[in-house]
């Protein structure tokens, strides 16, 4: 499974970015995949997820980016974006794509939860 993040770039507060992850290997529609990030000198937190369609594709969001990123899915090309708009200072991170092989019941907002990690693609956001 690979797995491959792009779309980070320095943007000022404010702006827009939109990430992808592009992946091998899975069919995403039949796995939740998740985006954290992990800004210098911290852990890796998450950001959101989108489930897979056979339980609604719906998508989750840490409250810290709530009505300013949007997640979703292209089957199509099995490819998942983050749209990230309003852009703060704060989001500045290298932001992970990642895939879970299994469902969980729960919220699957754990680094645990995935088992496959892309390489990060670094987002700054100047203020």
């Amino acid at each position: 499974v690979q797995l491959q993040a792009s779309g980070g770039g320095s943007v000022q507060a404010g702006g827009s970015l939109r990430l992808s992850c592009a992946v091998s290997g899975r069919t995403l529609s039949r796995h939740t995949v998740g985006w954290f990030r992990q800004a210098p000198g911290k852990e890796r937190h998450f950001v959101s997820n989108i489930r897979r369609s056979a339980y609604g594709g719906s998508g989750n969001y840490a409250d810290s980016v709530k009505g300013r990123f949007t997640i979703s899915r292209d089957n199509a090309k099995n490819t998942v974006y983050l749209q990230m708009n309003s852009l703060k200072f704060e989001d500045t991170a290298v932001y992970y794509c990642a895939v879970a092989e299994r469902h969980l019941a729960g919220p699957m907002i754990q680094t645990y939860d995935y088992d496959y990690w892309g390489q990060g693609t670094l987002v700054t956001v100047s203020s």
